[in-house]
């Protein structure tokens, strides 16, 4: 028995697991990766010595997936947790603290927003219940507009945003309701009256458990123990180019023959290779589009008087270049512990590529100049890493639910195949978990059929 796990990110990775979990040692499992290294948008990489994370760096604690994968793979000591700090907000020159009690920003009340938008927004934000709210059940929009015509675009640029464009690297324009925020859509479909209400009821129950967690040797620390159980064959700079199916099973180029073939590639990816086996899901799956990012990871003196503060997120049109820092030594107690002070600096927004065009020395600068604006401090570098990541996030566009369910309804009678990735349903690193997991049980489930 053969089968292709095209693409070697988490999410394929995880594939190849449960994989092999099911299958057995007698499964020849094969993970084509056209990069360099496994992980895709998941690298730790190295800063004055020691590892760092250069792509996403914490997942949701309050999902099982990660945590559970971690205690099957015997690293369950890699769990760390954030500090508990707040970030900030810089908007009109000035730091404000992240609103409370909201839904990815939008806010449950006008008070939690007093300091960062104007008194007219406030009055605005407070009388949005008595005006009545149009919305039809099952009906998609992007964030932005809804936001902003209930609560106005100070709500939007100066606390939607920047909530926004951490997660997706984009912005509400860009972003459907419907996917991204998908309890408050359900709030709004059965019946509530108003964006305000609407929000309470989709807001998380309060909870003292972490809402986040990370890795204390980074994510490099569960790939290599992911891709160690996988027992797979990994082949890296290796591109799957065409998947056919046959009478017997599939065949992808340049592997040949398998039984059944895991796509777990970005979208326009996975559009590519199911443009004759599947042209219905290729065609959902090339609508998705991606956003770009770059990051510069800082290594500043130990003494630097950073804000007692996990992070400083930039609002919409200030005349900063960077979108975003993580102030990493606020943020992790065991990144405190180091010899220098940590900061990640984040750039790039859907539509905007353009810092992936500057060189490092132009990415390092710019993040040196807007750091020392927010925080009002001399920075002066110790060491710095730059790292890029061209179409590194779906974006979760209005329509994306019907786009997705229309693709996997496509490729649901074709036994052998499966789709794995962040541009499903969630891009988060537990949802892409969950859809490796996912498309492995469909593999197991028709080889089962097909008697293979």
């Amino acid at each position: 028995m053969r089968i292709a796990v095209i693409g070697g990110g988490i999410s394929g990775l995880v594939a190849a697991y449960r994989l092999r979990q099911k299958l057995g040692d007698g499964a020849d499992i094969v993970v084509l990766e056209q990069g360099e290294r496994v992980g895709g948008v998941l690298r730790t990489g190295e800063l004055a010595g020691e590892p760092l994370d250069l792509g996403a760096e914490a997942f949701v604690g309050r999902r099982p997936e990660v945590i559970e994968l971690m205690g099957e793979l015997g690293i369950d000591d890699q769990l760390v947790r954030p500090a508990g700090k707040r970030p900030l907000v810089w908007a009109q020159g000035a730091s404000h603290p992240l609103p409370g009690r909201t839904l990815m920003g939008i806010p449950s009340d006008a008070e939690s927003l007093r300091g960062l938008v104007d008194d007219a927004t406030l009055s605005q934000v407070a009388t949005e219940p008595e005006r009545s709210l149009s919305w039809k059940p099952g009906a998609d929009v992007d964030v932005q507009t809804l936001v902003g015509e209930r609560f106005g675009r100070q709500v939007v640029e100066r606390s939607v945003d920047p909530l926004l464009g951490g997660v997706y690297a984009g912005i509400s324009a860009a972003i459907g309701v419907r996917a991204a925020l998908p309890t408050l859509a359900a709030a709004l479909d059965r019946g509530a009256t108003s964006l305000t209400e609407a929000v309470r009821q989709a807001m998380p129950a309060p909870s003292a458990a972490p809402v986040f967690g990370g890795l204390r040797d980074g994510y490099g620390a569960l790939l290599a123990a992911l891709t160690a159980a996988t027992g797979a064959r990994v082949v890296i700079s290796m591109a799957g180019t065409r998947v056919a199916r046959t009478p017997r099973g599939w065949v992808v180029d340049p592997l040949g023959a398998v039984d059944a073939v895991v796509l777990a590639t970005p979208a326009p990816v996975t559009a590519r290779l199911l443009h004759y086996a599947a042209p219905v899901a290729a065609e959902a799956a090339a609508g998705i589009e991606l956003s770009s990012s770059a990051l510069v990871a800082l290594a500043l003196p130990r003494d630097t008087a950073l804000p007692d503060n996990s992070g400083i997120l930039v609002a919409t049109g200030e005349p900063l270049r960077a979108k975003a820092f993580t102030l990493s030594s606020r943020k992790w107690p065991h990144l405190a512990e180091r010899d220098v002070a940590l900061v990640r600096a984040s750039f790039g927004r859907f539509g905007d590529e353009s810092p992936l065009t500057w060189s490092d020395d132009e990415l390092i600068a710019a993040a040196v100049t807007d750091l020392s604006t927010v925080t009002g401090l001399p920075v002066t570098p110790l060491e710095a890493v730059v790292q890029r990541w061209p179409g590194g996030l779906p974006q979760y566009a209005p329509g994306h639910t019907d786009r997705i369910a229309t693709l996997e309804s496509a490729i649901a009678p074709l036994d052998g195949l499966a789709v794995a990735g962040a541009y499903l349903h969630g891009v988060g690193v537990p949802a892409c978990i969950a859809a490796g997991t996912a498309a492995a049980d469909r593999i197991v489930t028709s080889l089962a059929t097909r008697g293979v």
